[in-house]
C-alpha cells in the first residue's frame, strides 16, 4: 500500500487548521459562534498563507533549503501570498464600493422614479482577500507546522 504524500498532507491540514481558526477568531470579535467563516474567504489567519507556508517549509526541512523543490514551493508560496493580500484584497474592496454605489442609486430611484433603478438581487462578496497582518498570520502558523510534520515523520 503506497503512503499518502506528506507533503500534500501537511499543506492540506494547515488550510484546515486555519480555517477552523476563523470560528475562534469571529467568536472573539462579536461574541457569538458561527461555522461560517471556516467555510468563507478571506479573514484571520490567511489558510493561502498557511498552505504554502507550510508546504514550503515541510520540503525545505525534508530536502534542504537548496533543492530545487524547496525554491519552487518558496516561489510558488510567495505569489499566493502576495495575490492573497494584494489583488484580491483590492478586487474586494472595489466589490464593496460597488455595492455602496448600488445602495445608493437605489436611494437615489426613490427621490427620482425616473431613473429605473433595479436593485441587484445578491451583493458582490467583499471579504476575497488578507490584510497583510492576515498573511503574516497564516504564514507563521504554516512554518510551525511545516516544521512541526518534518519533524514528526517516520521514515
Amino acid at each position: 500500500m503506497q503512503k499518502a504524500n506528506r507533503g500534500i498532507v501537511t499543506a492540506l491540514s494547515a488550510i484546515g487548521i486555519a480555517q477552523g481558526l476563523k470560528i475562534f477568531g469571529h467568536k472573539r470579535l462579536t461574541g457569538r459562534w458561527d461555522w461560517r467563516p471556516a467555510f468563507q474567504t478571506g479573514g484571520m489567519p490567511s489558510s493561502h498563507s498557511a498552505g504554502v507556508s507550510s508546504l514550503a517549509t515541510y520540503v525545505a526541512a525534508k530536502n534542504g533549503s537548496s533543492s530545487i523543490e524547496t525554491a519552487l514551493a518558496v516561489v510558488f508560496g510567495i505569489i499566493v501570498m502576495y495575490d492573497a493580500q494584494g489583488i484580491r484584497r483590492h478586487t474586494g474592496e472595489i466589490a464593496k464600493l460597488v455595492n455602496d454605489i448600488d445602495a445608493d442609486i437605489e436611494v437615489l430611484s426613490g427621490h427620482f422614479p425616473g431613473l429605473g433603478h433595479v436593485k441587484k438581487e445578491e451583493e458582490l462578496k467583499e471579504l476575497l482577500g488578507h490584510q497583510p497582518e492576515e498573511v503574516a498570520y497564516g504564514a507563521l502558523l504554516g512554518i510551525i507546522l511545516g516544521f512541526i510534520s518534518a519533524k514528526t515523520e517516520t521514515e
